[in-house]
């Protein structure tokens, strides 16, 4: 029997970028800690080159800041699929710029 555990690697932890100004409000009550949430290049982002989109099912969440994102654009353009982005911290009363935290870690086998 193999008792090794997966590889994980941790790679960033940030609040959310943007969270305000799209769909933070409606998914809110949905977001739970440790859930795991989508992240995809946006390469029409007109105002970063290197926009990378966090979001949870319909719900467009906001951006891995832009002081995190190049490695994450770069991992992602190569085709890298196993970047794992969980909530880390949920803030019901705090500012919405820094009411979810979010961890990222590089998972393998």
């Amino acid at each position: 029997m193999d008792n090794s555990k997966p590889i994980k690697e941790h790679l960033a932890n940030f609040n959310i970028a943007g969270f305000t100004y799209y769909d933070g409000a409606e998914a809110f009550p949905e977001l739970k800690m440790g859930l795991e949430l989508n992240i995809a290049i946006e390469d029409e982002n007109k105002f970063d080159a290197r926009a990378v989109l966090i979001s949870y099912k319909n719900w467009k969440l906001g951006y891995v800041p832009r002081e995190h994102n190049r490695i994450f654009y770069k991992l992602l353009k190569v085709g890298m699929e196993n970047i794992k982005v969980r909530v880390q911290g949920l803030d019901k009363s705090g500012h919405p710029e820094g009411q979810v935290r979010v961890v990222a870690h590089l998972v393998g086998d």
